[in-house]
């Protein structure tokens, strides 16, 4: 069993924390996927890619832990006097610094389904139909929202704010 799970941990952290990105609520998310999977070891199919089913634990895992996360509300650290922290990305840092920032804000903005399969894809290398075992949807929807999660990432990328509705702008012309 450990000979199975163990080769695939750093990729789980590191999908972990591209979700998260808390280095230590990542570990938590892996620790509890971890968890799950040796306690459950004997529901898997034998058959079945022991990487596939230890990346759905942790995105179940993670979907459970966003709904719980949106009842409670979200924390915001504050100092010993009760002031709220600043964020330590928004320091002034070099440059690569910032670009890797302003890609990491970029991931973020995107629509959770395709930042889910964008780094299932794009970043873990899985299958489109592995993606799509996993996240439980067609794999014409995993490509149709790689596909829109890739191009959102470009233009936030180069600025464009503007929110995708999934529809065409349209602007009126007198």
């Amino acid at each position: 069993m450990a000979a199975l799970i163990e080769p695939h941990i750093p990729a789980l952290r590191r999908f972990a924390w591209a979700l998260l990105r808390d280095t230590t609520a990542a570990d938590d998310l892996v620790q509890d996927c971890l968890e799950r999977a040796i306690a459950r070891w004997h529901l898997r199919r034998q058959d079945a890619d022991a990487k596939a089913w230890l990346f759905a634990i942790l995105h179940n895992l993670f979907r459970m832990g966003r709904r719980s996360a949106s009842r409670r509300g979200q924390a915001m650290p504050l100092d010993e006097e009760g002031w709220m922290v600043a964020d330590p990305t928004a320091e002034h840092v070099a440059e690569h610094r910032l670009i890797w920032r302003d890609a990491l804000l970029a991931l973020d903005a995107l629509a959770e389904e395709q930042r889910v399969v964008l780094l299932l894809v794009g970043v873990e290398d899985f299958s489109y139909e592995a993606a799509a075992q996993l996240t439980g949807v067609p794999v014409g929807t995993v490509m149709s929202r790689l596909s829109r999660g890739r191009e959102r990432l470009r233009r936030l990328i180069a600025g464009d704010s503007a929110p995708d509705t999934g529809k065409p702008q349209l602007r009126r012309v007198k």
